[in-house]
């Protein structure tokens, strides 16, 4: 799966400009379908996740359940819901993987097929991409 060109500009437009916190009552956290929406999301992207070769092993010896949790309340956070994440912060959790940006591509894709699988709009797609992007930095070569 490649990148499409609208998903390149939302994830420039993250790195550029886009706030780490969006506002609370935000359009995106109810366009994604609330707490159940983002769950299923978060379930569908670690599935893909166990089944892609690339990055998987980065997982194996992760509490997935624990995981779970956690990445429920980042999206949900990050897409202006009532969710408060109570996890590390992203380079903290991500100290010492020295992932690279084809590591963080192959999630990203994950992530979007998650989406697609749950009939996800490609507009809000390309939303949640943008906010989440803002935070690629702390992500790679940590």
């Amino acid at each position: 799966m490649t990148l499409k060109p609208l998903l390149l500009v939302a994830l420039l437009a993250g790195l550029l400009g886009c706030s780490s916190q969006p506002p609370a009552g935000d359009r995106l956290y109810q366009e994604l379908g609330g707490q159940p929406g983002i769950t299923r999301i978060v379930e569908g992207m670690l599935l893909n996740i166990a089944r892609d070769t690339r990055i998987r092993h980065y997982f194996a010896n992760v509490d997935i359940g624990r995981l779970r949790g956690l990445l429920i309340q980042k999206l949900c956070m990050d897409a202006g819901g009532p969710c408060a994440y109570q996890g590390a912060s992203m380079a903290e959790s991500h100290r010492g993987l020295n992932l690279q940006p084809a590591d963080f591509n192959a999630l990203v894709e994950d992530l979007q097929l998650a989406m697609q699988q749950e009939g996800v709009p490609q507009r809000t797609q390309n939303a949640l991409l943008a906010r989440l992007a803002s935070q690629r930095g702390e992500v790679i070569r940590q």
